[in-house]
């Protein structure tokens, strides 16, 4: 069986080439193409208030490559580039997120003890898992921004996390580093599906977003056209790596859903023990 993995690039080859390292058969299919904001300038402008900023939340891998990315260079007056203040935090709601921002960090002076994540062996990874955490800090009066991702409308920020700080005090703000959409697959991505819609048995799609499944859903099989085999989707099975992604999977007519953590490790025990 083949597994799917529909992550934004260049995750999903990475995922792709660790399960399969794990021995688990697995390819890259993304379902979200993700490309720099539509106002880069808001991201600089963050830089420059760093010092003001209690804690930084990281919402994705993404979010910390074009935060990092969009690190306003040196001026030609000599003036240096802007380091990121001790007394700063940086969060992120799973292990994944907090290795990405910790590497691209480094050379702006981020360190680890400034950084707050879910342990590795937490049963998720999300907001909720995150806020425990948070709480027992103090929060009246400190600015706290999200570092998210969205699409033309501007900034998804994570609104429940977002309205535990505000109701412990905190002033908090949404900041779009980078921008979602469908993307378009290659002849050999739409080969690939085809394949899987034609076989839904031999494939499962692993869904880390409940967006992919709606791309999926309204721009990836359309866009196939009349030359795809239309889907079973009775027969077509998901693995996702949250409740909230699972369900939706449900809702949307997937016939066998199952749940891991966001894990490669966890994804390998999934498949290995399906039946």
């Amino acid at each position: 069986m083949l597994t799917l993995v529909t992550r934004p690039e260049p995750q999903a080859s990475g995922w792709a080439e660790a399960l399969a390292a794990q021995g688990v058969a697995a390819q890259p299919l993304p379902l979200i193409a993700i490309e720099g904001p539509p106002h880069p300038e808001a991201v600089a402008r963050l830089w420059h208030t760093l010092a003001h900023q209690r804690l930084l939340m990281f919402v994705s891998p993404a979010s910390a490559e074009w935060f990092f990315r969009l690190r306003p260079q040196p001026l030609q007056d000599g003036s240096p580039a802007p380091a990121w203040p001790a007394q700063t935090l940086a969060a992120a709601p799973g292990p994944g997120t907090a290795q990405a921002v910790l590497a691209l960090g480094a050379a702006a002076g981020l360190t680890p003890d400034r950084m707050v994540s879910p342990p590795e062996d937490s049963a998720q990874f999300d907001s909720e898992a995150l806020w425990p955490l948070l709480a027992p800090m103090a929060w009246p009066d400190q600015r706290v921004t999200i570092v998210s991702g969205g699409d033309t409308s501007g900034a998804r920020g994570r609104t429940w996390l977002a309205a535990q700080w505000q109701r412990a005090g905190a002033h908090v703000e949404a900041v779009q580093a980078y921008q979602r959409g469908p993307g378009a697959w290659t002849s050999a991505q739409q080969t690939l599906a085809r394949q899987a819609l034609a076989a839904p048995q031999a494939h499962v799609w692993l869904f880390s977003s409940s967006q992919a499944i709606d791309h999926l859903m309204a721009h990836h099989l359309p866009a196939l056209g009349h030359t795809s085999a239309r889907p079973d989707w009775q027969r077509m099975r998901a693995l996702c790596t949250h409740p909230r992604i699972a369900e939706h999977a449900a809702a949307q007519g997937f016939g066998e859903v199952r749940q891991c953590a966001p894990t490669v490790a966890a994804v390998v025990q999934a498949r290995r023990s399906a039946p």
